[in-house]
Formats: structure tokens, sequence, C-alpha cells
């Protein structure tokens, strides 16, 4: 299960309700913050997430409204909160703005507060755990090097506690060993294997959050049956145009795209304010029925569909 967290879903500029584009992913006690938006350091606070372990920030693209945020992120960091160390990923163009806007403007000639490490993303894997990972995938919009990020969980067999009950399992490291996938030797000398114990196997939870894209035809691609689809609506098909001119995605192409990959739900963010909400989700949910339009500290928990 992946806990999702809008702190931003504003497109370009910020609107009365809505802030620049920022959104938290939770699994467990690992935290990833995608994009930071100005203004994202009084969002995470207002959420009551807090800055604890929001260590690891992953930069979709480097246009303003997704970055500037970080300034303030770090000026706070250096006065007010702690944090152990901070890693920045992003496209190669992303984070030599980046690198401009702290290190320029932000330190200028001061240490960072704290190990402060920036790293390049390439399509690929770019965190792994034992449960779960995240993936980075290209995607097309104005400029070079800009990404979209698969959270994949692995999936796993069900331990079935009923069948360890017919088989007279003792509760404790029997169990434990067994849900995870090794054979044990009971005291009374009966040997089981996870075979016995264990149910049909079930794909973990995956969620696509998207950026910025004008072309969202590999988004198809690695959204495919996903739980959760994270895309931007900054148009309306009434200026279609426009929104191909720039790069940006309309509702109803979103919607096009989550209804062609079979993604289970749709999430649009990256509202222009020249919308009114309704409108932009009548445009979605007219292609793709189970759309929703993302508000600010929204809150999502993404678990697997049962198919």
């Amino acid at each position: 299960m992946f806990e999702l967290v809008f702190l931003g879903t504003s497109a370009s500029a910020p609107s009365v309700r809505r802030n620049l584009p920022a959104l938290v992913v939770k699994h467990d006690e690992f935290r990833f913050l995608v994009d930071c938006g100005e203004g994202t350091q009084r969002q995470i606070l207002q959420s009551g997430i807090g800055f604890k372990r929001l260590n690891r920030i992953l930069i979709t693209h480097g246009h303003l409204d997704h970055i500037l945020g970080l300034a303030g992120l770090l000026s706070t960091f250096m006065r007010w909160e702690s944090i152990e160390d901070l890693e920045i990923h992003g496209g190669r163009a992303a984070l030599e703005r980046i690198q401009d806007l702290l290190y320029s403007v932000v330190l200028r000639g001061a240490e960072p507060p704290m190990p402060l490490k920036f790293c390049e993303i390439q399509p690929g894997v770019l965190f792994e755990e034992a449960d779960f990972s995240v993936v980075a995938f290209s995607v097309q919009h104005r400029g070079p090097d800009n990404y979209g990020f698969i959270f994949d969980e692995k999936g796993r067999r069900p331990f079935l506690p009923e069948k360890a009950a017919e088989l007279n399992i003792p509760n404790g490291p029997w169990r434990r060993d067994l849900a995870d996938g090794k054979t044990v030797t009971l005291p009374d000398g009966r040997v089981i294997t996870p075979d016995m114990v264990l149910g049909e196997y079930r794909p973990g939870t995956r969620l696509v959050v998207v950026g910025d894209v004008g072309d969202p035809s590999n988004v198809v691609t690695v959204s495919r049956n996903a739980d959760a689809l994270v895309m931007e609506a900054t148009y309306l098909e009434e200026e279609a145009d426009m929104a191909r001119s720039f790069g940006h995605m309309t509702a109803a192409r979103s919607a096009a795209t989550a209804r062609e990959a079979n993604v289970k739900q749709l999430i649009l963010t990256h509202v222009s304010r020249r919308y009114r909400e309704k409108d932009i989700l009548a445009e979605a949910q007219a292609v793709f029925e189970n759309t929703i339009v993302a508000r600010d500290f929204d809150t999502f928990q993404i678990r697997r569909a049962e198919s």
C-alpha cells in the first residue's frame, strides 16, 4: 500500500486554494517528496507530515513551478529544522538549475546544513527495498530530462493462518519463517514447506506519478493495469491546441490515457486556475469514470485492486 498526500495541485501559478506542484508518497517508514513548488514547506507543516524522514526529493523536471520551493526548504533546514541528509534526484538540466538556485541564492558560499547529494536520474530503478521499488521513466514535455515515477510494491503469496491452524503450527518464529518463504522444522519433528500455508501469488500495488507531459504514449505502457495514475490536467479540450503547443495535457486526453492503460483510478492534478474544478472533472469522467481531481491536502491510500 502507498499513501499519497497532495501538497500542491495548481499549474504554473498558485490560486487561492491551490499551491504549486508537490506531493508526498509514503510506504511504511519511507517518504518521497515529488516536486517542490514555491511554498511547499508551509504545505508540509500544514499537512502534518513534518520534515522528519523527508530526505528524498524526486524532481519531474526543472521548470520553476516545480523547484522554487527547494530554496525555502533548504533555508528552513539551515535555521529551524534538522534532517540527517538530503538527496535530490532529477535530470541533468533540472539539477543544474537547482544547484544554481541553492548554491548561488540560498547558500552563497555557506556550507549546507546537512550532507546534500544531487543524483542524476536515468531511466530505471532509483530506489529498491525488500518489498518495493521506485523506477524513473522518460516523458515528453518542453525541454530535456523530463521524468515520471513508478512506485511498485513487490508481489507476494499471503500467509494463510487457517492453514497453519489446521496443521497445528505454533505461533512464533515458525509462522514468521513460513510467511517469508522458508521451510521449517517444528518442535515435534514435522517439516512444513511454504506451499502448505501460503496462498496464490498476488501482484503488489502499482502507483504511477507523472509530472508535466505532452505526449502520453509511453505513459500508457508503464501504467498498464496500475492501481492509480497521477497525471496533469492543465487544459480543457476547448484549448487543446494551446495544450499541445505548450506540451501539456487536457483533462480528456489524460482520461483517455487512463482508459487505454486500463488503470483502476485516475487522479488529476496540475490544474489551471482558469477553469472550474467541476468542468475539469466532468470532461475527464465523460471519458474515464473513475477520475478524481485532487485538492491540496487530499490523501489517498492506494491498494492493489482485486481482479
